[in-house]
């Protein structure tokens, strides 16, 4: 079974180590293996550039061009979208912004989030639970932005709002008449942000609760400062905004709003907050909410997300690792999944399309290999 939401052609080009790489792919999962610092990850990373946003990494557009050359990076791809295939591109040429075209034409990042969905998972999200608020909260606007492409419009309208008013409390303007029409700005887009964040979590919650899994469900909310956050309206928030004037003046930013905003997430069958788990329970927990995503996509979009899976073995036991490669075949979805060695993808056989990726004098090398 291969996914209605796939890559089919990839070529990268001066991107990362990757001077050049191609890839004809037949919608089934992607294993790609190889040592550390081979260049397996640049290749989710080159993906992720297919979708709104930095990237996994959220690197500069800078840092993704291939040293020494320094000639820019472009980023080619077929993909099949719902029945309708599509060319992408996007590049950067040295000290520029990035760009995209869609089927010839010239597009917006927000457009390719209309055509695509991609999620990832990556080494530095195993200590999600534990750090700060900050990647939690990229972490659920990335799926957000899954169920509600117009997500990324909201999110960038918000923060260019609300430098604005942090520039305005910086240089301590006290005048209510300069923050009227920015804080306007910030609770129109700030509701929608809030209302899109609890639309996931529900259809999240719904896709854990409703199917059998070897991963347990969280019981997650959208929390603030420890305490579950009541639904706001645009007034409310736009008043919340005016009120907390003089405390943000004190420090110099803005206090109050969705950029404030934390996921809370509790293993359910313990009862056990996924902070006080262990490192192997926080990795399924994880593991639990992209696939409950994928469910959700599957029903309501007509197909699961790509999946980026970096070192996706690592705090997972033999039989997790086995539960996961079956749930993703049988969603039918299409995942990029990195590992150092092909016996931590045994499990996945022909179901999978595996490649070796090595790294020859600086330049990375991918080949395609039988299982």
């Amino acid at each position: 079974m291969t996914s209605p939401l796939a890559l089919k052609e990839l070529t990268l080009s001066h991107f990362r180590s990757h001077k050049l790489a191609r890839l004809s792919l037949d919608g089934r999962p992607v294993v790609l293996h190889g040592a550390n610092g081979a260049g397996k990850t640049n290749i989710l990373e080159a993906i992720s550039m297919l979708s709104p946003g930095r990237g996994l990494r959220r690197a500069t557009m800078d840092e993704m061009i291939r040293r020494p050359e320094q000639v820019g990076w472009k980023i080619s791809a077929v993909l099949q979208s719902l029945g309708q295939m599509h060319e992408v591109e996007t590049w950067v040429e040295p000290g520029q912004g990035r760009q995209v075209r869609i089927d010839g034409k010239v597009a917006t990042q927000v457009t390719l989030g209309r055509i695509t969905r991609v999620v990832w998972l990556v080494p530095v999200m195993d200590r999600l639970w534990v750090e700060g608020a900050e990647g939690r909260r990229r972490f659920l606007d990335r799926l957000t932005l899954s169920f509600t492409p117009s997500h990324a419009d909201a999110v960038l309208s918000y923060e260019k709002a609300m430098r604005e008013r942090n520039r305005l409390l910086k240089d301590g303007q006290r005048d209510p008449h300069w923050y009227r029409a920015v804080e306007a700005q910030m609770a129109a887009s700030g509701t929608e942000i809030h209302a899109n964040r609890l639309n996931a979590i529900s259809l999240l919650q719904e896709a854990q609760t409703s199917a059998e899994t070897e991963f347990p469900a969280a019981d997650l909310s959208l929390v603030q400062a420890g305490e579950a956050l009541a639904p706001a309206t645009e007034d409310e928030l736009a008043t919340a905004l005016s009120e907390s004037r003089p405390r943000d003046l004190a420090a110099g930013r803005t206090l109050v709003g969705p950029h404030r905003s934390d996921l809370g997430a509790v293993y359910a069958a313990k009862g056990v907050a996924a902070r006080d788990c262990s490192t192997g329970e926080q990795k399924a927990l994880l593991v639990s909410l992209i696939l409950a995503n994928g469910r959700a996509l599957a029903r309501d979009f007509g197909a699961p997300p790509i999946y980026l899976l970096d070192e996706v073995a690592a705090h997972l036991d033999a039989g997790r690792r086995a539960a996961l490669y079956d749930e993703i075949c049988a969603l039918g979805a299409q995942a990029f999944m990195t590992g150092t060695g092909p016996e931590l993808f045994a499990e996945l056989g022909a179901r999978a399309a595996h490649y070796e990726v090595c790294d020859e004098n600086g330049n990375s090398t991918v080949t395609e290999v039988t299982p």
